[in-house]
């Protein structure tokens, strides 16, 4: 089973529903980390000041009908992340049974995230199918 990380609005998660982004619509996916210091680069590099709180979603690769592609970032990673890290990509919305775990970001006193703090944690994806 494998797991990847996706990031979205904490109300995007609350208000029930599969996951979706606006990149399903501007670039056809919905990006997604494949570990924990790639997610921390990406949310340094592209959320350091959000309009909004943020919430880490862990996603079972294998509860999400839509396809998920391993791609390497264009034009490259963000600073922090390793320069042949390949991207989970997914080429449709996230089902909320996918969702195993949800993480905070944990910033340190300078304001960068250094680490996530789970906050929900069912098992090994035993959310329920239904």
């Amino acid at each position: 089973m494998a797991h990847v990380m996706h990031l979205t609005e904490l109300s995007r998660w609350r208000a029930g529903g599969d996951i979706e982004a606006d990149s399903l619509d501007s670039e056809g996916f919905l990006h997604a980390s494949p570990d924990t210091p790639t997610m921390l680069a990406v949310a340094n590099a592209f959320y350091s000041e959000p309009a909004e709180p943020m919430i880490v979603l862990v996603v079972d690769t294998e509860k999400v009908p839509a396809e998920v592609r391993w791609e390497a970032a264009a034009p490259t990673p963000p600073p922090g992340a390793a320069e042949d890290v390949l991207f989970p990509h997914v080429y449709g919305t996230i089902p909320r049974r996918a969702v195993c775990a949800l993480r905070r970001l944990v910033r340190d006193p300078r304001g960068r995230y250094t680490a996530m703090e789970t906050v929900m944690d069912p098992g090994p994806c035993l959310v329920s199918d239904g």
